[in-house]
């Protein structure tokens, strides 16, 4: 029996990197998994990979800043499984700018995705949980949720919203078999970092390596299992020792 034994998972953000590493980890534990994300394309071939290999998987393209497209994920996910026992709310963008050069608009769009859009799928999670008889939440925020970086202003303000909102919700939510809590990565090896970028973030990393999406994806799996089943509010930071400088 896997960690996740016949639980159906939703993961936004679900067709690449920590995202795809944790549908892998989970379908390994048992999961049925509802993938969301906004790359049709990339989408549509993970889930014929998946199914390939036996995995019971489903993809839906949807905006996480969408009110209807997210109640539509619920709906699907449910007309499909029956029922959703956690939520890896995984969906983000970045945004690396000189704040002097930040558009308002550029500001909003960030904090749209990146704690707008947790906010709305981690509500629309709750609405059934409570239906239901509980479940768990995964947020991923991040490191730069605990400390600042310059020219990041829009992404450290919205992940230190995603940290905070984890906390209010897993308080709300203790007492009804919900629990809520976030993963705080570091820097990961993916492929859109350049060499220049990786030499750089590996030397400013204590543990003088990069992340793994596969090691981000164990951490979720912790967290989405009984084996956390006394945690909730809390924030997992994974980042080779770089906020306990």
């Amino acid at each position: 029996m896997g960690k996740l034994q016949d639980k159906v998972a939703v993961i936004t953000g679900g067709v690449s990197g920590i995202g795809a590493a944790t549908a892998r980890l989970f379908a390994a534990e048992g999961a049925k998994l509802v993938l969301v994300d906004m790359n049709e394309e990339k989408g549509a071939d993970f889930e014929q990979e998946l199914k390939s290999e036996g995995i019971n998987a489903t993809f839906i393209k949807a905006d996480v800043t969408s009110e209807k497209e997210v109640h539509d994920i619920f709906t699907t996910a449910i007309d499909t499984y029956g029922k959703v026992d956690v939520l890896f709310n995984n969906a983000g963008i970045g945004n690396v700018k000189p704040t002097e050069e930040l558009t308002y608009a550029e500001w909003r769009k960030t904090v749209e995705v990146d704690l707008d859009g947790v906010f709305l799928v981690a509500q629309a999670a709750i609405k059934e949980f409570l239906k239901a008889d509980g479940g768990v939440i995964v947020n991923t925020a991040s490191m730069y949720g605990w400390v600042g970086a310059p020219g990041s202003a829009a992404y450290n303000a919205a992940k230190a919203g995603v940290v905070n909102l984890t906390r209010s919700l897993g308080l709300e939510y203790a007492n009804r078999n919900i629990r809520i809590n976030a993963l705080c990565p570091g820097y990961i090896d993916t492929p859109i970092l350049g060499e220049t970028d990786r030499e750089m973030l590996t030397n400013a990393t204590p543990m003088k390596r990069l992340g793994k999406a596969e090691e981000m994806a164990k951490a979720v799996l912790f967290m989405a299992s009984d084996d956390s089943s006394f945690m909730t509010g809390n924030s997992l930071v994974v980042d080779g020792g770089y906020t306990a400088q």
